[in-house]
């Protein structure tokens, strides 16, 4: 019988929230619940963003929830080499186009104000920015892209995406087909950091061999996407478990860039750890 393995996975751009303190637990119980191995996994791919500080935060108020996890922590950092070489296996194979588009472009071709909630992750895009000949302008110009996966020249190499399959076992449970288009082309690099988090991570969930990715309902779409990688890039795929979000009084999830109670805040305000949990519900 295969060993129940699951993660969490945080990016150290700020402090933990009551949102990342749901998922945390909810992951650490399951492998509890399953007799299995729960693994921490430092998402730090985009070294513009992320923080050492952070990092250790993390580590911290993990700790004062209550839970453990095995040794050494793996850091996406550590792994450059192995991501950057799975972007040039996908370039190699010429599913990947550089796209000079800046973020606000992007968001006006999509029909998105650029203050949207969450649009750079629920937007649908396909396309590069410039007509064929102005690439090595651009180049040559220094200019800033992305690297996209074009979902077009992925359908062509894999003969579609009907036949691609991912286990569901929380969110609308059974077997899902994966349908990459509600996302579009994603990104999968950049000029300035390499590989990004997209990739990393199926990279990632491999190499630790996961069974089971328990994360937020909030990335039900970008499955899809990860599913047609796994198929280029020969990767297996896990069982998934997308839990619904915890939301605040408002309504609204936690989220760090609005500025969400920090388990820090929570712990000096003399909230003992039990305590949060049981309000979690664990």
């Amino acid at each position: 019988m295969t060993e129940f393995v699951t993660r969490f996975a945080p990016s150290p751009t700020g402090r933990l929230h009551k949102g990342h303190a749901f998922s945390a637990l909810t992951a650490w119980q399951a492998a509890r619940d399953a007799g299995g191995r729960f693994l921490l996994r430092i998402e730090d791919t985009d070294f513009t963003r992320c923080r050492p500080a952070f990092e250790a935060a993390v580590l911290e108020d993990l700790a004062w929830l209550g839970l453990d996890w095995e040794t050494p922590v793996r850091r996406q950092s550590d792994h450059r080499a192995d991501y950057d070489a799975a972007l040039e296996r996908l370039r190699a194979m010429g599913v990947l186009y550089r796209c000079f588009r800046t973020h606000k472009e992007r968001l006006a071709l999509a029909g998105v104000a650029p203050h949207a909630d969450d649009p750079a992750d629920a937007r649908a895009f396909n396309g590069g920015l410039h007509a064929p000949g102005d690439e090595a302008e651009r180049l040559e110009a220094g200019q800033a892209f992305a690297w996209r996966l074009s979902l077009d020249r992925a359908r062509d190499q894999l003969g579609g995406f009907d036949q691609l399959h991912w286990c569901e076992e929380t969110a609308d449970p059974g077997l899902h087909t994966a349908r990459p288009e509600q996302l579009g082309d994603m990104v999968m690099g950049r000029k300035d950091i390499g590989a990004g988090y997209v990739i990393a991570t199926v990279i990632d969930d491999a190499a630790q061999r996961m069974t089971h990715v328990i994360r937020g309902e909030d990335l039900i779409a970008v499955t899809s996407t990860q599913r047609v990688l796994q198929a280029l890039l020969d990767l297996p795929t896990p069982v998934y478990r997308h839990h619904p979000l915890l939301l605040g009084p408002d309504g609204k999830r936690f989220a760090k860039r609005d500025r969400a109670v920090t388990l820090a805040e929570i712990r000096a305000a003399g909230v003992s750890p039990a305590a949060l949990r049981a309000e979690l519900g664990f």
